[in-house]
């Protein structure tokens, strides 16, 4: 019987990655490779060029290798802001295209999956995307199914949504690879709270109420949801108590006792983050978030963007472009 090699992964970073998606991923690895004592999972970090890739932290990573130079991977994820662009943007998508017909597993991590769909690796493909980048996402890619759970796996694709879930699907592969002792030694050598389960949904906070939607009474969760999939096209608060089965008054009162806001506040809310997102992650126009967030024209948007965020759609989307490409400058002590 022949030796069984180690699993190898690459992690490509792009500027401004999320720092805690790529160690919740090279770390349960290290872990289980010292608990069997074997090299059963080795990686490399890729990038475009050769040069040191500065996360969101700050802190610059060196890459093993450049993308047009990897070879010999069986899995390679994605880990970018949602902003990221290729830096060469014919070169590096004919690549990954390159790895997909040899047999590579793709995937991506928090907003790596951006430049995974805009090398046109995930058509006819559904693809956990985070709730804080979803409105972006519909928006670039209406045509991609974005599921709420935190870790997808469709054939060769493999995407997470966030950190945790990145952690989640590490022990997954231990656990297939090593079996579940392995896995759960992994799990406690950090503590790891819970392993959820592969389709788990994403933790997602209630506005303004300091907790999350999974907490919530279904009839509450229901409501919810209608309002999430009737951002563009308000409904009417009146429709929504009838489509859920409760009266107008008593719907009022359970969803302010549940959530803290009325119904319509709460509504409103929820459609003002939907636009932020654009104004933070997407280059639309502010014409056209405010008709996707419901709003007839984009001045009542921008005023009720203000007075909710504390600032313009425009200063912040300014502000926010402004802080991505400024360098931090530590001052020395005097």
């Amino acid at each position: 019987m022949t030796e069984r090699g180690p699993l190898r992964l690459g992690f490509q970073l792009f500027p401004g990655f999320p720092m805690a998606c790529l160690t919740s991923a090279i770390e349960p690895l290290r872990a289980a490779n010292e608990i069997t004592g074997r090299q059963e999972f080795v990686w490399k970090l890729v990038a475009e060029a050769p040069t040191p890739v500065r996360s969101s932290a700050e802190i610059g990573f060196d890459p093993d290798v450049t993308l047009q130079d990897l070879e010999a991977v069986d899995h390679l994820y994605l880990i970018s802001p949602p902003t990221a662009e290729f830096a060469d943007p014919r070169r590096s998508p004919a690549k990954l295209r390159w790895l997909d017909r040899t047999g590579v597993t793709l995937g991506a991590f928090s907003g790596g999956i951006f430049p995974l769909a805009r090398a046109g690796l995930m058509e006819g493909k559904p693809c956990s995307v985070h709730w804080c980048y979803e409105a972006a996402f519909k928006a670039d890619f209406p045509g991609i199914e974005a599921r709420e759970v935190t870790i997808l796996r469709e054939g060769r694709r493999i995407t997470a949504s966030g950190a945790g879930a990145v952690f989640d699907l590490m022990l997954r592969l231990i656990e297939e690879r090593l079996g579940r002792d392995c896995m759960t030694e992994v799990a406690c050598w950090f503590q790891h709270p819970f392993v959820r389960d592969a389709d788990a949904s994403q933790k997602v906070p209630v506005a303004r109420a300091g907790g999350t939607t999974d907490n919530l009474p279904a009839t509450i969760r229901d409501a919810i949801r209608l309002f999430e999939t009737h951002v563009e096209d308000p409904l009417r608060i009146p429709d929504v108590a009838a489509a859920v089965g409760l009266s107008g008054r008593h719907f009022e009162r359970m969803f302010k006792r549940e959530t803290g806001q009325s119904p319509l506040r709460y509504y409103h809310h929820l459609r003002l983050m939907k636009a932020r997102q654009r104004v933070l992650y997407s280059n639309d126009s502010l014409r056209e978030i405010a008709a996707s967030v419901g709003y007839m024209t984009s001045s009542p948007m921008i005023r009720h963007y203000t007075e909710f965020f504390g600032v313009s759609p425009r200063h912040e989307r300014r502000l926010t472009q402004t802080m991505r490409r400024a360098p931090v400058r530590v001052e020395a002590a005097e």
